[in-house]
């Protein structure tokens, strides 16, 4: 049996991760979840972008997913769009990229070109 601080606790961890997912005023975190995006690991990529928003109690930012982005090559795939709606594409991410793009875009507005499907389209 739990005790009332401990219900306290996990609701409100709940909401917060609820916030994370749902916040619809300022930056979107949108992560290809489709079967060949989670395949190439897009599960880790996804908890690393909500565990380090979480971890720098960032505010108005959506942590979502979706589904197929036409680009199974270049999976994991992140959208990051900012509250004027400017998108940044990410690919070929791993926990430890997200990690960094919330420290370099997200945190101090910077983004990381070379991990973009700019970059990664320019080395054809």
């Amino acid at each position: 049996m739990k005790s009332i601080a401990e219900l306290d606790e996990i609701r409100r961890k709940t909401l917060e991760q609820i916030s994370l997912r749902s916040n619809e005023n300022g930056l979107r975190v949108i992560v290809g979840m489709a079967t060949c995006g989670i395949a190439a690991g897009a599960r880790p990529v996804m908890k690393a972008f909500m565990e380090e928003i979480s971890k720098r109690k960032l505010q108005n930012i959506t942590v979502s997913m979706t589904g197929c982005i036409g680009a199974c090559r270049l999976e994991p795939i992140v959208d990051i769009i900012d509250s004027e709606g400017n998108k940044t594409t990410y690919v070929k991410m791993t926990a430890e990229k997200a990690e960094r793009v919330v420290l370099e875009h997200i945190v101090n507005g910077k983004v990381c070109s070379e991990l973009t499907i700019g970059a990664e389209e320019s080395k054809k």
